[in-house]
């Protein structure tokens, strides 16, 4: 009977034990608010990317010279972002086949370079991020 006291008046080491069953859950929760603030970073980046590009292309008159402004502005780009490498960003620029008077530019960006892929996490988005911009020439 006095082990049995003894047994439930000891406390010393419940903190440790709680620790050990809390902790992983919570740096699981940690590393994978990493990884989508790495992943939602270069998205946020590409989208401004693809934006830039969109607005540039508007001095173009015909299609051949939108794409070759938005080739230019994206290889003289000052993007300094430290997850997004240029040589993985593939460009498209289209005009609107139901609206002649408007245009898109759409990016595709391979992030199978950034580190979030390498972190234990829970499910992560697709590994290609797709934006697009589109623009309506000659005002409204």
């Amino acid at each position: 009977m006095k082990l049995h006291r003894r047994f439930h008046a000891n406390i010393t080491g419940a903190a440790a034990i709680e620790f050990a069953i809390v902790a992983p859950l919570f740096i699981l929760i940690v590393l994978t608010m990493i990884a989508y603030g790495i992943y939602l970073s270069a998205a946020h980046a590409v989208q401004q990317l693809t934006a830039d590009a969109a607005r540039t292309a508007v001095a173009g008159l015909t299609s051949q010279e939108r794409t070759q402004l938005v080739n230019d502005f994206i290889s003289r780009s000052t993007i300094d972002h430290p997850l997004l490498d240029l040589s993985k960003l593939q460009i498209s620029v289209a005009t609107d086949p139901t609206n002649t008077n408007q245009f898109t530019v759409s990016a595709a960006y391979d992030t199978s370079n950034l580190p979030l892929w390498n972190l234990y996490t829970f499910p992560l988005p697709d590994h290609v991020i797709r934006r697009f911009a589109t623009i309506r020439m000659g005002g409204i």
